[in-house]
């Protein structure tokens, strides 16, 4: 049985708009349930443990899939977001792989979190693959090679667009964007259109640009950990 880590933010205020947010839900469900029907153990952490918040936005009826509905009557994984493990208890020797899921709390927590930073340095070093979608390859702004250049440096990778930002009115609120952190830190960055599927493997990093995406992020991890 393969073990899934899959690391939540704990983020849930939208700069000092007064707003919330925290994770995407279908960024969540989809990949959990991909995960899940392949007989995975999965593993949920988050920085500062226990319920992670959750957008708002992802849970309105227009964002809402059967991914989504699959999660909101599911008692024991409803359950299990509840008592997410704290993210400084995580080991990767414990697990085949890392998930992140995005929304926009990554950006402030995740992307700076010393213990996620050293997690991801720590899959990759033991030869295991990441695979994160939408805001969540931001968390990869501080994240070093072995040769300490940054890790996605002539890397393939995709993440939320400029456009999808200006698209949902927050590329002012946002503490980077996520297109053009990858591409500061020398990532070779591509995109598909705006909301559509979109995903990105290079070697052991996996990257999804959108919610639509991270089906099939999911469906690209379980296919590397064969």
């Amino acid at each position: 049985m393969k073990k899934v880590l899959m690391v939540l933010t704990s983020h849930d205020k939208l700069g000092d708009t007064g707003r919330k947010t925290g994770f995407w839900l279908e960024e969540l469900a989809a990949p959990y349930y991909a995960f899940k029907d392949a007989g995975a153990q999965i593993v949920l952490a988050s920085p500062a443990g226990g319920q992670p918040p959750l957008d708002p936005k992802s849970n309105e009826p227009s964002s809402q899939t059967d991914a989504t509905h699959r999660f909101e009557a599911d008692a024991a994984a409803k359950a299990q977001l509840a008592d997410t493990v704290r993210l400084d208890s995580v080991d990767q020797a414990d697990f085949d792989t890392v998930f992140y899921p995005g929304g926009h709390g990554p950006l402030w927590d995740l992307a700076e979190d010393r213990h996620s930073i050293a997690l991801i340095e720590a899959f990759l070093g033991a030869g295991k693959p990441v695979a994160l979608v939408c805001h969540a390859p931001g968390v990869l702004r501080h994240v070093k090679a072995p040769d300490g250049r940054p890790l996605v440096e002539g890397k393939q990778v995709t993440g939320f667009t400029n456009t999808e930002e200006a698209g949902v009115g927050l590329t002012d609120i946002v503490p980077f964007l996520v297109e053009d952190e990858l591409k500061a830190k020398g990532g070779v960055y591509s995109k598909g259109e705006d909301w559509g599927s979109y995903v990105v493997r290079d070697g052991l990093l996996i990257t999804g640009q959108n919610p639509a995406s991270s089906a099939a992020a999911a469906k690209l991890l379980l296919e590397q950990l064969g």
